[in-house]
């Protein structure tokens, strides 16, 4: 399952595996691990000769292949790496011009110019045009001018800020001088890049002030550190000036109307970051799924009377935590992969209409898997009882780095409600006539078809057959979004007249936020469909179509009630739906052993002793000294 660049994640791990000096002990300090992690990132560009900035823009696919090894040979290494060359190095690529890729990009690509993303700041982390740090251009000095006008507006949480960066993409207020009485004009956000510490002797530069954010839930291998800038001078030229531009007499020029246009056009070249998120967050859950398996196939507990004890991946309740989360894990492969293919499409055509259609589903991808990924390491944890409390088994660890995955690179509440937005604006565009992009053309024939009442004799068929149906599971599944999307377009609506539009919008939070999961979840299933169908192995395809059924009916009978609310679902066939899950989830039990090695994870990627397909307690007692 990993596919075409299975070679160079394998090249990754060689080399890590020749190098134990390189590898992550259990414990470690904060600082050790820092230095650690960055040893291991020159190793890997400088020793190993594997340089991933030049597939940041030519071959995204490649690029998160490498992230995901790096990834997993520790996650604190990983994400140093991306914000090097994805952040700090992909914002100087999509954000600048040619100047600035001619001067930096060797120096990213070799680490000798390692930089940051400072974007977030101590009182604005989601709201970015709320920042507050200025770029004032002095049109004598030909220079812009960094202040950090208050402490709200201190960078905080910048990766390789505390101790390694060099340089610094700052996200700040463009603010021109204008002859008018007001005296400035404000353009708005924009990136510049910012030098921080001296290039031969590492010294922090005048004017800049740094701190260390200190210890973290987890990723202390990275060093987030905090920035404040007093009136530090940048050359004019250190505008990354792609989307708008300033000339040495202090006009400004700009290909884009408006100041939400550009800001619009700035943040969506950015959407790498939540594609790789998404990406990654599917190789913790294969990981951590693999682990919670092979143990439960090997942990053997209780049993009839006088006989053997029975393996505890045969008890139901087992089965009934771990199967759907394993169904689960092939959908969001097929569905990253899906999404990755599609942003290095974007990033080659440019395509407007394909362009929206990656911003959001890589919103809502990002935001859906990674906190289904937080949930499922703590189930995984609880199901592997004592033995996966120690953290040589990893879900500790796992748990702790991936935690974040639901904050940074937008807030998982706050990119649901993008995809929410654009779902009432795609509902609008629907009514007067306008293109749907790629990955809500359902709602053309939906917004028709399933809002008619629904059939109250198929609202009554059990049989196995009309239930492992895939129309049957794509029309339960986009029924609840049309249904959803018209009733949060009419509460919209109504509530706008008394509150304002912001005033509604809060008020339908919750019915936007299940609006814009439902939608997710049926792009979701629809790939997975479209992936048994086109699997050309007849023994796979019967196990892919196994997994899907189980993750399509999981789900319906995970918000039965919404069907049942409408009439969608009769009681019998709630039961049936029941029923049949618990039973798909005994069949793919037979398989599981077998499904976890499909996802071709090398044992130096899994390392948990308890996931050992042999000697697995002997691995355990070796552990810890017998």
């Amino acid at each position: 399952m990993r596919g075409k660049n299975r070679d160079i994640q394998e090249k990754i791990f060689e080399y890590f595996y020749s190098r134990p000096d390189l590898q992550t002990p259990i414990e470690i300090s904060m600082k050790e691990h820092r230095e650690l992690c960055m040893r291991q990132l020159m190793g890997l560009v400088r020793e190993a000769k594997i340089k991933p900035f030049r597939y940041v823009v030519e071959d995204p696919a490649k690029y998160f292949a490498i992230t995901e090894a790096v990834g997993s040979v520790d996650v604190s290494f990983g994400i140093k790496l991306g914000v090097h060359f994805s952040l700090w190095g992909g914002s100087v690529l999509n954000l600048g011009t040619k100047k600035h890729r001619d001067k930096y990009f060797d120096g990213i690509d070799n680490l000798d110019y390692l930089g940051c993303f400072a974007m977030t700041e101590l009182h604005h982390g989601s709201n970015v045009q709320g920042l507050q740090t200025v770029a004032t251009f002095d049109p004598i000095a030909d220079e812009f001018i960094i202040d950090t006008p208050n402490d709200g507006a201190i960078k905080w949480w910048i990766g390789n800020a505390a101790v390694h960066g060099k340089f610094a993409t700052v996200f700040a207020k463009l603010i021109l001088p204008t002859h008018e009485s007001k005296g400035v004009s404000d353009m708005g956000v924009h990136a510049f890049i910012v030098p921080i510490r001296d290039l031969k002797t590492h010294q922090t530069l005048p004017g800049i002030e740094i701190h260390d954010c200190g210890h973290k839930v987890g990723l202390n291998g990275v060093d987030n550190g905090a920035l404040r800038f007093r009136a530090v001078r940048i050359p004019r030229d250190n505008l990354l000036n792609r989307f708008g531009d300033v000339s040495q007499d202090g006009k400004y020029t700009s290909s884009l109307p408006t100041i939400n246009k550009r800001f619009a056009a700035m943040l969506g070249e950015l959407v790498g970051g939540r594609v790789g998120l998404a990406y990654t967050s599917v190789g913790f859950l294969k990981i951590s799924v693999t682990i919670a398996v092979r143990y439960s196939l090997l942990r053997q507990q209780f049993g009839p009377p006088k006989q053997p004890e029975v393996s505890i991946l045969d008890y139901q309740s087992q089965q009934h935590k771990l199967m759907p989360m394993l169904a689960s894990t092939y959908a969001f492969h097929f569905a990253t992969q899906y999404l990755v293919e599609k942003y290095s499409e974007m990033k080659k055509t440019h395509d407007e209409q394909l362009t929206g259609d990656v911003h959001a589903l890589s919103a809502g991808l990002k935001s859906y898997v990674t906190s289904y990924t937080a949930k499922s390491l703590s189930t995984c944890r609880e199901a592997c009882g004592g033995h996966g409390y120690a953290a040589v088994n990893r879900f500790g660890s796992l748990r702790n780095d991936h935690d974040i995955f639901q904050t940074f690179e937008g807030d998982n509440i706050v990119l649901l409600q993008q995809v929410a937005g654009d779902l009432l604006k795609q509902y609008k565009d629907k009514f007067q006539g306008g293109p749907l992009s790629v990955t809500w053309n359902y709602l053309r024939e939906s917004m028709n078809t399933y809002l008619s009442q629904p059939n109250p004799v198929t609202a009554r068929w059990e049989r196995t057959d009309h239930l492992r149906d895939p129309k049957f599971q794509l029309d339960a599944f986009r029924y609840r979004t049309s249904r959803l999307l018209q009733g949060v377009a009419a509460r919209l609506r109504k509530h706008s007249k008394t509150l304002g539009s912001f005033g509604a919008w809060n008020k339908c939070l919750n019915h936007l936020l299940t609006l814009a999961e439902s939608h997710i979840e049926s792009v979701i299933l629809a790939k997975f469909i479209e992936a048994v169908q086109n699997c050309p192995d007849a023994s796979s395809q019967a196990a892919l179509k196994l997994l899907c059924d189980l993750y399509a009916l999981d789900r319906i009978w995970n918000d039965i009630g919404t069907f049942r609310n409408v009439d969608y679902v009769a009681p019998n066939k709630a039961k049936a739906i029941h029923k049949l899950t618990e039973y798909l989830s005994f069949q793919v039990r037979n398989i599981a052993g077998e499904l976890t090695d499909a996802f071709d994870l090398s044992p130096y990627v899994t390392r948990a002793p308890i996931a050992m397909q042999s000697e697995a307690y002997a691995q355990y007692t070796q552990h810890v000294g017998f």
